[in-house]
């Protein structure tokens, strides 16, 4: 039997498994769903240890826990690590779904249930590939490591130190990660690029308390305007961001990354009309997917302060705030952005207030890589080969923070390769997993694993 046919034969078996694996409630964010996500590990170690992998264990992190395996028997073959992640993202609005987000339901070749697409379905898919190669061959054409995640959904926050740590046990050439996408059901897409992040608050304090309008306005400094003209310091009427040093270490599109978003289609007038708006706005200089996928941006994500009610309160307040997130690119480090915020705010507070930063949450580095690193050289030879189409090599607005933890750590670039859509309603309710792609992605791992042995 070759691993074809076991994935022929077993495919009834395979998605079985996944209706059981999308039923545990592996929500990450949430503290009393810590012992489901503890079970959703448990459950990826067994389905490693049946098919045929070895040294498999849960790790702790000091968060929620990583599942390592391996199969290290292919002597002077390239050796791999395989990536993705077993929580979830939180159902609300529950009202929203359709079924119960964990009774995973299959319908008109998907299946729907949160965690379907983003990652169960896609992380599964080279768990059985192994299996196949193991139980058909006995032995994987390569080197195999696995390092399955619990907390990625909150920004793998426990993982820096981790990594750092285990050093040696997860060295490999390159990281293969199971947490990404195709470009659509008969597009192929190599992810070469993501975004980092910053994520700071903006706090603005006056009077020790809310005034009166009639008899402290004109005569004190009001919170609120204060805060506005701190946030219109920060960016310029054309969108370029004025933060002193704020683009230093950015590495600019070449024209060669122009010439490769260039070829991806993108129907910007359809996707205007779908968002209701005149039209863009954004750095002069760059087409809006250019903007989106390889320049930093600055965003004010919420704004509060003062009287909120109905009707009319003749107040100054006491103190506004606003969130604040910086999208950053490749080499830009969130430390020295939020370093640079807080600058500009100490520089640019008008007097009679105070006005201090924050960092709200864990930093996420950004990610690029070369579309012609061999990973990606032999992805792409795979996806030509299923797809028979060339992939586009894309980048992404969004982070995977554990992406530049395993370059930062181990020196390994990660390729990605997924085989989810950005239709199947990540994050939403009513999240779905097409099981096309489910089984596509078997096939092209064991395909995949074969090239790198070659």
């Amino acid at each position: 039997m070759n691993w074809q046919t076991y994935l022929d034969d077993n495919q009834a078996n395979f998605e079985s498994r996944l209706l059981d694996f999308l039923r545990i409630p592996s929500i990450s964010s949430l503290p009393e769903h810590a012992d489901a996500v503890r079970q959703a590990g448990a459950w990826v170690m067994a389905q490693l240890r049946d098919a045929g992998m070895e040294h498999v264990e849960l790790m702790e992190t000091g968060g929620h826990p990583v599942v390592y395996a391996d199969w290290l028997h292919a002597p002077d073959k390239p050796t791999v690590m395989i990536y993705g992640h077993f929580d979830t993202q939180p159902v609300d609005p529950l009202e929203l779904w359709e079924s119960p987000p964990f009774a995973p339901v299959v319908k008109d070749g998907c299946v729907y249930a949160r965690g379907a697409s983003d990652d169960k379905g896609n992380m599964l898919a080279p768990v059985l590939a192994l299996e196949a190669l193991l139980k058909s061959e006995g032995s994987l054409p390569i080197n195999v490591k696995c390092f399955f995640e619990g907390q990625e959904e909150i920004g793998s926050p426990t993982l820096p130190a981790f990594i750092a740590a285990h050093q040696t046990k997860f060295a490999c050439d390159f990281v293969l990660s199971a947490d990404g996408g195709q470009w659509s059901e008969d597009q192929p897409a190599l992810l070469v690029g993501l975004k980092g992040l910053c994520a700071l608050q903006l706090d603005v304090i006056g009077p020790a308390y809310d005034v009166h309008s009639g008899l402290y306005g004109g005569v004190i400094q009001n919170p609120i305007h204060a805060l506005a003209a701190i946030l219109t310091s920060m960016r310029g009427a054309d969108g370029r961001i004025l933060i002193e040093g704020f683009y230093d270490d950015v590495v600019p599109l070449s024209d060669v990354n122009r010439a490769e978003i260039e070829r991806v289609p993108y129907d910007q007038e359809a996707v205007r009309q779908k968002l209701g708006i005149d039209a863009f706005f954004g750095e002069p200089g760059y087409t809006t997917l250019e903007r989106s996928w390889g320049r930093p941006t600055l965003e004010v994500n919420g704004i509060w302060g003062g009287f909120q009610g109905e009707g009319v309160k003749t107040v100054l307040p006491s103190e506004a705030h606003a969130k604040i997130t910086c999208r950053l690119v490749a080499n830009q480090r969130p430390e020295k952005i939020a370093a640079l915020l807080a600058d500009h705010v100490a520089r640019h507070t008008p007097p009679g207030v105070k006005a201090t930063t924050a960092i709200k949450e864990n930093g996420a580095m950004p990610y690029l890589m070369s579309g012609s690193h061999p990973g990606n050289i032999a992805a792409r030879d795979v996806l030509v080969e299923i797809y028979d189409k060339e992939p586009f090599l894309a980048r992404s607005g969004g982070s995977i923070p554990v992406t530049a933890m395993f370059l930062e750590s181990l020196g390994a670039y990660t390729v990605s390769f997924g085989f989810a859509l950005n239709d199947e309603r990540q994050h939403s309710p009513n999240e779905f997993f097409r099981l096309d792609n489910f089984v596509r992605g078997q096939r092209a791992y064991c395909m995949l694993l074969h090239h790198l042995a070659q």
